[in-house]
């Protein structure tokens, strides 16, 4: 998930974060009645069928290996925008793993539906959660399940709702004014957003960027899976319900917290490699056959696909 520009909307891709907590935080067990209703509420809020899905799926239903596409996009009034972010997450329920991987936004794709080469980002832009869909499938070779698209409002708020998260800083470093000491930190909401952003001063560029990412995302998802949420699920339900768009039904849901907890608390990752170059002018991450055929061989692997 490279985000090149500088800025706030280079932290798009926390919204990611949020639609983790679909899958991780869904279980409703012997939770009291109006609770019960208040997740059923918020998930009825979320829920948004792919244009021209009619059929139902059964795939959580009777707890088989599924493939999410989470996505953090950038809307404007009267524009569609683009997906900043682009996350996918394979979990197996018998493995009790999940494979979490970002794909890059200026990854260099056909975009399915358009007969062209252009950044794999771009698919939103052209035909919203669709054609996305579509042309991430075709990039991976795999069947993409479920989504979730997600805004960035109510991000820190979550956070802070879980306790905020504790990652392993490897370097020191200064930003936003905030100082991140080397080593297991605590961050808060905005600490967190401060954290996942910086970009240059590592000097891994966007892949430490990436990895940052991936360790708030990890800590986010043990918060979330862990009983204590319920006693803040207020705020976060909020913030879902008005943050959150995702196929994935209230059943689902519940299904997903009772039968898949174990999956996601042990997530594996994944990083996609690529070289940068300039075509027309236009910078692309070019990632080789060889590396494809690698990313899909994991995938494939871990949805029992081979």
């Amino acid at each position: 998930m490279i985000c090149l520009e500088k800025g706030p909307l280079s932290m798009k891709w926390l919204k990611i974060f949020l639609a983790l907590l679909i899958v991780a935080g869904g279980a409703v067990g012997g939770y009291a009645f109006y609770l019960y209703k208040s997740i059923e509420k918020t998930a009825d809020r979320m829920y948004q069928p792919v244009t021209g899905e009619t059929e139902a799926k059964e795939i959580i239903e009777k707890e088989k290996p599924f493939c999410i596409l989470i996505m953090g996009v950038d809307e404007r009034k009267g524009d569609r925008g683009r997906s900043d972010t682009m996350m996918v997450m394979a979990v197996n329920p018998r493995k009790e793993s999940a494979l979490l991987f970002n794909i890059p936004r200026d990854t260099r794709t056909e975009i399915v539906g358009r007969g062209t080469q252009d950044k794999i980002n771009h698919a939103y832009a052209y035909g919203g959660v669709k054609m996305s869909i579509e042309t991430v499938e075709q990039f991976l070779d795999v069947p993409v399940d479920y989504y979730a698209k997600v805004n960035m409002q109510g991000f820190a708020r979550i956070v802070d709702a879980l306790g905020g998260v504790e990652v392993d800083n490897p370097f020191a470093f200064q930003y936003g004014g905030h100082t991140f000491e080397k080593g297991r930190i605590h961050l808060d909401g905005d600490t967190a957003l401060k954290y996942a952003r910086m970009r240059y001063e590592d000097p891994r560029g966007d892949l430490g960027r990436n990895e940052r990412q991936r360790q708030v995302l990890k800590s986010m998802i043990k918060k979330a899976a862990s009983p204590g949420i319920v006693a803040n699920l207020g705020t976060i339900l909020e913030s879902l319900g008005s943050s959150v768009t995702t196929n994935i039904t209230f059943d689902e849901m519940k299904k997903l917290g009772d039968d898949y907890r174990n999956a996601i608390r042990k997530v594996d990752t994944l990083e996609i490699k690529g070289r940068g170059q300039k075509i027309n002018g236009i910078y692309y991450l070019i990632v080789s056959e060889e590396e494809k055929k690698r990313i899909r061989s994991l995938v494939k692997k871990q949805l029992e696909l081979e």
